[in-house]
């Protein structure tokens, strides 16, 4: 399978955390595996953030090339410039943004990186968000755009637009998740303290991630250890020992830090394995529940039902 490039394109007075958070997720993503390639460009020799802290020269834009699947993200600037005549003025950046969106290059925003899009053209008669204080503005700037409120990133046909700041690393979570799966997102969102992933305008979350908004670390080694070995079997007094508890101790420490028990998380865990595997028309019902820990196919059935 071909290199994934996650392309960065950095503005004049760009808002530091809109790109670095982000460019973090993807940075822990390759350190775990992940086949990308992250890059950076932009139309300016010389870039300062919104804080004036400089940015070292990064290639010209025309010199990135892309292929259908890559991933081009516009960090939020300040609104005052991206609104300017002087950037409106750069007909050049419009044009080669629509140039990689006819390429099927996935075009993405952070924050007011939604108004770049919006500018080119892009968002017209797209759903798209933005940060809350720019929501109104753009829906009356842009009036052929669907501005969505209180959800952190949208996804319109081949368009991902997210909220501010560090909804910036929801969206490039979700990405990985995307490019690889939702264990692996998670090990990067844990990597990164993130022990819960918010998704877009989902209500649900993804088990992997979910009840892990505390900080035990012998309830974190067994949930992790559940997730990466769901196929062995495991008893009370195995999981007290991998978290360094006594049996009876752990059993109240995971219910009190979760909020559930360790047995119906093993559950949701299980479930979450069987929906993947059942999608794949190569697997037998005896080896899912083999590759799930389970002892018969009764038991997979038992499971789907509740699902």
């Amino acid at each position: 399978m071909a290199t994934t490039k996650i392309v960065f394109l950095i503005l004049p007075e760009i808002q530091l955390l809109d790109l670095a958070g982000a460019d973090q997720v993807f940075y822990e993503a390759k350190c775990y595996g992940s086949d990308i390639e992250i890059d950076y460009c932009s139309f300016e020799n010389t870039i300062k953030t919104s804080t004036l802290l400089p940015i070292g020269k990064v290639k010209d834009l025309h010199e990135v090339s892309f292929k259908a699947g890559d991933y081009l993200i516009i960090p939020g600037a300040e609104t005052s410039y991206i609104l300017s005549d002087e950037f409106k003025a750069k007909y050049e950046i419009f044009d080669w943004l629509k140039m990689a969106y006819s390429q099927k290059v996935i075009l993405c925003s952070v924050c007011t990186g939604a108004f770049v899009l919006a500018l080119a053209g892009l968002l017209n008669n797209r759903k798209c968000t933005t940060h809350w204080k720019r929501t109104a503005q753009l829906q009356a700037l842009f009036p052929k755009t669907e501005v969505v409120e209180n959800i952190l990133f949208m996804e319109d046909g081949g368009i991902l637009t997210s909220a501010g700041v560090t909804s910036g690393i929801d969206l490039a979570l979700h990405i990985v998740s995307q490019l690889e799966d939702d264990f692996f997102s998670y090990k990067v969102a844990r990597e990164l303290v993130i022990y819960i992933r918010r998704h877009g305008n989902q209500s649900q979350q993804s088990i992997f991630l979910q009840y892990r908004n505390h900080i035990h670390s012998g309830v974190h080694r067994v949930q992790d250890w559940l997730k990466e070995n769901i196929h062995r079997k495991s008893s009370l007094p195995d999981l007290a020992d991998i978290a360094c508890m006594s049996t009876r101790n752990f059993t109240r420490v995971f219910k009190k830090e979760t909020g559930i028990s360790v047995n119906d998380f093993t559950t949701l865990i299980r479930k979450e394995k069987i929906k993947a595997l059942i999608k794949k028309p190569d697997i037998t019902r005896s080896q899912i529940a083999n590759q799930c820990g389970l002892k018969s196919e009764r038991q997979i059935i038992r499971l789907l039902k509740e699902l």
